[in-house]
Parts: C-alpha cells; sequence; structure tokens
C-alpha cells in the first residue's frame, strides 16, 4: 500500500492500544529528531521513505519493509535519508508489560540486539498488531495476542542477555545522576562539574564521550521524559509544563515534539 509522505511537513498520530503500557504512534515527517533517549522499548516499522539514525552500535539506515528497534535509555536521532520525508508506525513498550509477557520465556533483563533488520517473520506480525490497535475501538486481548505474536520471533532472533556495560567515568556518573534525579530544579555547568571537583571543560568533554550528547540537551531529555510521565498520570499540559521545570507550556511543546514527534496535548488524549 502507497504511503504519502510530505514534503516539507509532518504529521504524527498517536493510536490508543486498549493495552495499558503500550504505546502506538503514525508518523510521516521530514524532519530530523536530535539525539534522545526512551523509558520504554521502541519497535518500529518504516513504511516509505528511508531512515537513518545513530545507534548503539552506530549509524544504521532503514528502508520500507525494515523493523526499527531501540532499548529502553539508548542514545539514538532520527534523520530522513538525503532530506526526503518517510513514514513509519511506532510502539513504545513499558519495560514492566514486556517482562510481564515473557517471564515465562525469557525471565530476566533482555535487550534487541539489532537496531534495524529486514525479517518478514517480525515485520508480519508487526503490521497485524498494528491492524489491531488501529481499530475503532481497540480490544486488549486481541491487542495483547498481537503484541505476543511479535515479541516472540523478534526476541527469539534478536534478543540477548545484555551484557555487563562499563559505567561512565565517576565525574559522568555523579552529573547524569543529578540531572535525573532533579530535572525540574535548574543547574550550572559548574555545579555539576563541582560535584566531583572536575574543571567545566572537562566535564563537558567527558560527559560529550560518555553519552553522545551535552548536559543541557540531556537536560531537556530527562524534563521532557519527567512531562511525559506527568501527562500519562493524568497532569494537564501547563501543570505538566510546570512541574517538569521547563519556562513555560510552549517550551515543554516544542521540546516533546522534538522527542515524541506528537504534541502533549495529543499524547495526553491518545491516554485518556
Amino acid at each position: 500500500m502507497a504511503v504519502a509522505v510530505p514534503e516539507g511537513g509532518h504529521r504524527a498520530r498517536p493510536h490508543r492500544t486498549g493495552l495499558p503500557g503500550l504505546e502506538a504512534v503514525s508518523v510521516a515527517s521530514d524532519r530530523t529528531f536530535p539525539r534522545h533517549a526512551h523509558d520504554q522499548f521502541g519497535i518500529g516499522l518504516v513504511l516509505a521513505g528511508g531512515h537513518r539514525s545513530w545507534s548503539g552500535i552506530g549509524a544504521v539506515e532503514a528502508v520500507p519493509g525494515d523493523v526499527i528497534t531501540v532499548n529502553p535509555g539508548e542514545i539514538h536521532d532520527g534523520v530522513p535519508v538525503q532530506g526526503r520525508g518517510r513514514a513509519w508506525q511506532m510502539l513504545y513498550l513499558d519495560p514492566a508489560l514486556l517482562a510481564d509477557l515473557t517471564r515465562e520465556e525469557t525471565p530476566g533483563a533482555v535487550e534487541i540486539t539489532h537496531p534495524a533488520l529486514r525479517d518478514p517473520a517480525v515485520a508480519g506480525p508487526f503490521a497485524r498488531l498494528f491492524i489491531a490497535i488501529a481499530a475503532a475501538r481497540p480490544e486488549s486481548l486481541a491487542v495483547e495476542q498481537a503484541l505476543t505474536a511479535l515479541l516472540t520471533p523478534l526476541l527469539d532472533r534478536y534478543g540477548n542477555r545484555p551484557p555487563p556495560r562499563r559505567g561512565p567515568p565517576p565525574f559522568v556518573a555523579r552529573a547524569l545522576r543529578r540531572l535525573e534525579e532533579a530535572p525540574a530544579e535548574a543547574v550550572t555547568l559548574a555545579e555539576l562539574a563541582g560535584l566531583s571537583g572536575v574543571s567545566r571543560f572537562q566535564l563537558l568533554r567527558g560527559f560529550s564521550r560518555a553519552t553522545g550528547t551535552t548536559p543541557h540537551a540531556y537536560l531537556m531529555q530527562q524534563r521532557v521524559r519527567l512531562a511525559r510521565r506527568l501527562l500519562a498520570a493524568g497532569r494537564s499540559p501547563a501543570e505538566a509544563a510546570a512541574e517538569a521545570g521547563f519556562a513555560d507550556q510552549s517550551h515543554m511543546t516544542r521540546a516533546f515534539m522534538r522527542q515524541f514527534g506528537v504534541t502533549p496535548a495529543r499524547y495526553r488524549a491518545a491516554l485518556a
């Protein structure tokens, strides 16, 4: 089926899934998404155009029919190939839901090892799951059954026990912890550097080397993720913006759009 891709535009439509812990969105866009991370597993299917992204194993490209994935906390971005629009469908799956669905078959932590893959045994179940989600009134049993049918080949073929990871240098780890624990509070580069007694230049270089982004960009990511949790808990966009530490609602909306591709209001409505 041909999928229209906007020229010089962006469209994103969140879907109600009927299953707590599972979010879905359809996107057609020529936008570039900056490096960021999610709290959830991301599983998507490219429908049109070409998509390039930076991942934990380096840069990858995906074309129509390819499945794209990202693990919780994995830094990634999104760039249209040759500057042209592309279209894709995306699922965001809470780690707790994945663990609940797979604990009998794959107990313990798991990660997806391929950020882009071409496999009809995975793409087919994904397409069928999205059909169930896109129904006028998605039924939780049908969605859960289709999700399980997708996760079975995906994890059997591309799932792996995460190896022990070497953490960032201690001075970067302290800065990360500060940003993650209190994202709504204002912070300075000097404060982050002072946590470990390093210079601001040392902190900035080490932070970028370890995370692939800057302290300010990471702080914005944490604020957006906090705002997302607040919206899911029923806060209004204005309330979420204030509680997450944004200057105002429009500032949050711009940051939310850059990271998730939809406005806070549409995201909240999809969860209602």
